[in-house]
């Protein structure tokens, strides 16, 4: 028992090891030359508009399904009419960078892995090498780049169209008044919870990416190794996503209030 609980934990601490070690090349890349600018307003697409469907989806349903949620339990209180400032307080503040975070992992994580790993295992890494082309350079910092300035910007449109989702519930299933609604949102959002709307996106989008990146450049075994990575990445992301934003809560609480 003792003897595979120690194997396990040098393997953990290799991989640590092995994600700081591409981070770092990735910093690195970014301010250096030379800067492979087609890949990177590439990647901008594949990751920002590509994922644009999923991410208006999931938000107007979640608005709507919030709103409609909290309206039942509002009126034990009489105090339906606020309903607008819990769905954009819990949009802005929570559930808009979590969840789109959550879909960008599975969209964006699990393609990422599977790329760069079936390059591994078909040698395309190596051949890159031989070329004179670091691959870190080529591959990872263009999707880094990508998911640290793309995962802010699908965030507000997620947090809008949750809001817009909850404005249809509460108009025409709950029977608020429209403008009761809106002035509701206006009035619960404060700077401080904007500011952490915001800030969130950025730390999920890079660690999203990066463990993706590292995940798939790990890859080994084959085909099946591919599969593994991918599901690997996308069970790590999620994790990973989930315990930032406790802790990126914690410190922006901690500096703001």
């Amino acid at each position: 028992m003792l003897p595979l609980l120690e194997r396990w934990l040098k393997a953990a601490a290799l991989e640590v090891q092995e994600y700081v070690r591409l981070v770092a090349a990735a910093f690195r890349a970014i301010v250096t030359p030379p800067i492979y600018r087609h890949d990177i307003v590439e990647q901008f697409d594949v990751i920002g508009v590509g994922s644009l469907t999923v991410v208006l989806l999931t938000g107007l349903f979640t608005g709507a399904a919030l709103a409609s949620q909290t309206g039942l339990t509002l009126d034990q209180f009489g105090a339906r009419p606020v309903v607008g400032r819990l769905v954009s307080a819990s949009m802005v503040k929570e559930l808009g960078p979590v969840l789109t975070a959550l879909m960008l992992t599975g969209r964006i994580g699990s393609g990422i892995a599977a790329e760069l790993g079936s390059m591994v295992v078909t040698d395309q890494i190596n051949a890159l090498r031989a070329l004179g082309t670091d691959p870190v350079r080529k591959l990872v910092v263009p999707r880094v780049l990508a998911g640290f300035f793309m995962a802010p910007v699908l965030t507000v449109i997620s947090d809008f169209v949750g809001i817009f989702g909850g404005w249809i519930v509460a108009r025409f299933q709950l029977q608020v008044a429209s403008g009761l609604y809106w002035s509701s949102v206006t009035q619960a959002l404060f700077i401080q919870d904007v500011e952490q709307g915001l800030v969130k996106p950025f730390v999920l989008g890079f660690v999203i990416v990066t463990i993706a990146c590292h995940v798939g450049l790990r890859t080994s075994g084959g085909t099946q190794g591919v599969g593994k990575a991918t599901t690997i990445a996308v069970v790590a992301g999620s994790v990973a996503v989930i315990a930032m934003d406790f802790f990126v809560t914690q410190v922006l609480v901690s500096l703001i209030y």
